[in-house]
């Protein structure tokens, strides 16, 4: 099955009728909201991890809520355009974004271009961490390379030939290659998309040779891609035989990719509360479990408070990698 089809798939999903009653008592009384439907923005196209995170769960959050919580794909920009409009809509709590975590670094990629950020991490509200899977590096099938090795030697003797697709400028994915052409000295072409979808797209067709992901993406496609290594701490569960970075020598190669609701800041604290009872009922119900355990991203649940711990202190990470990359065009 392709990742378009399984996705498609995902609006059939049912849940047990009793999962509102996971989420009953005084904190669904402090609040009428909603009682229309609402949206989650996802700031990159289909086919990515953020839209891996957001079809189940808005679709769980309708049966617990009540009401339609509708998934709306607004790419570009690496995910700057999405997360502006998210960070700009009104604090009603009808506008909901599920994003990953290029949310810090993009604020500060626009300084480092001289231009003005289109929003600011102030202006979002962390309510739940739903998936943190590390990145993975992965070429076609076919590619000559069948280890990092290879891939940096012939890299080396060809500085420039080879591309790399990411999910836009200073993305999740380009972050995090930047990070691997910076320690092993190497010099590939980045060819930028607008989502981490299109840029496995084009990595399966053949536009590009190399891409880091998110494991889950990959799975539909086993057959067209391999695996050379994996950017987490740990080696990937879903590809146990990639090594880390760091086993391969590469100490300072360490990238996650989470992906988490957030809300416009000034969303009342009432409504702050339902949503993220009802995120928690949602990534813990065996659909969605079961949904993202087969795609290759087991939950990764943080309620809002960890969660918020969690962003600023990735964050602080993040924007000092992009500082120590600089100016990438």
């Amino acid at each position: 099955m392709d990742r378009r089809t399984f996705l498609q798939g995902l609006g059939a999903l049912p849940l047990a009728a009793a999962l509102p009653g996971l989420i009953s008592g005084p904190a669904l009384a402090q609040a009428a909201w909603p009682t229309r439907s609402a949206t989650m923005i996802v700031p990159f196209p289909p086919g990515g991890q953020a839209d891996l995170a957001a079809r189940p769960m808005a679709n769980a959050l309708t049966t617990i809520l009540g009401q339609t919580v509708v998934v709306e794909n607004k790419g570009g920009a690496g995910g700057a355009i999405g997360n502006s409009m998210a960070a700009k809509a009104a604090p009603d709590g009808y506008t909901m974004l599920m994003t990953l975590s290029s949310l810090a670094v993009l604020p500060e990629a626009a300084r480092l271009a001289g231009r003005q950020p289109s929003y600011e991490m102030s202006q979002l509200q962390p309510i739940a961490r739903v998936l943190a899977d590390p990145t993975v590096l992965a070429v076609p099938a076919s590619a000559p390379w069948k280890n990092v090795a290879e891939l940096v030697a012939d890299a080396k003797a060809n500085p420039g030939k080879i591309q790399y697709g990411s999910s836009g400028l200073y993305g999740t994915t380009h972050v995090s290659m930047a990070m691997f052409t910076t320690a092993a000295k190497i010099d590939l072409l980045h060819v930028p998309y607008q989502g981490g979808g299109p840029s496995l797209t084009a990595l399966v067709s053949g536009e590009v040779q190399a891409i880091a992901s998110a494991p889950g993406p990959l799975k539909p496609f086993l057959d067209k891609v391999r695996v050379l290594a994996c950017f987490g701490a740990q080696r990937a569960p879903a590809f146990p035989n990639a090594p880390t970075f760091q086993e391969l020598g590469y100490k300072d190669v360490e990238f996650y990719i989470w992906a988490g609701l957030f809300l416009p800041v000034g969303v009342p604290q009432p409504v702050q509360d339902k949503l993220g009872a009802a995120a928690k009922a949602a990534i813990e119900s065996p659909d969605v479990v079961r949904i993202l355990e087969n795609a290759g991203s087991p939950p990764a649940y943080m309620d809002a408070a960890q969660f918020s711990a969690f962003v600023a202190a990735d964050s602080a990470r993040l924007v000092t990698a992009v500082k120590a990359i600089g100016k990438v065009e």
